[in-house]
């Protein structure tokens, strides 16, 4: 049991973890005032879990461009489809969760916070539009702001491809 809680992240410097909470809030700050500019929300709460990956892991392949715009279209592209043909219920919601986890494995397009995108698409029954405002906006944004606050912090972000 011991090894169940052990905490097996690395220790961060306590800077790191601050500059993590301030690229969080830039990032959703900036999908926040892009919101009020075009006049359409453009948050939705997975955006929140984005910047978790983007700013406290740059590194992790979780937190790439292509991972983070293409798993937020996938899975909510998948919740939009099964929305479509399937009930408003729960294992509905539950097949399209499941779905989308494995296209985005599939197409090596996994981004975890990503796989809550359908359970928001079930919860507001939102029209195809969803796809593009808040979901391929607000995920540009994001990975457009982590890309400026990196390289502003010297951090590398985006990784190279191996």
């Amino acid at each position: 049991m011991r090894g169940f809680f052990a905490r097996h992240q690395v220790a961060q410097p306590v800077n790191s973890s601050i500059l993590a909470g301030l690229g969080g809030i830039l990032a959703i700050g900036a999908v926040g005032a892009l919101s009020s500019y075009v006049y359409t929300p453009l948050i939705m709460a997975p955006f929140g879990a984005s910047c978790v990956l983007l700013f406290s892991v740059p590194g992790s392949p979780l937190s790439q461009p292509a991972n983070v715009i293409g798993g937020h279209l996938i899975a909510t592209l998948a919740g939009l489809l099964l929305r479509l043909v399937l009930p408003n219920e729960w294992w509905a919601a539950a097949l399209a969760v499941g779905l989308a986890i494995a296209v985005m494995s599939a197409l090596r397009l996994t981004h975890p916070p990503a796989g809550a995108d359908p359970l928001v698409v079930f919860a507001s029954d939102p029209g195809f539009d969803f796809l593009i405002f808040p979901v391929l906006a607000g995920a540009l944004v994001l990975v457009a702001a982590a890309t400026l606050f990196h390289k502003l912090n010297a951090t590398t972000y985006p990784t190279r491809a191996s």
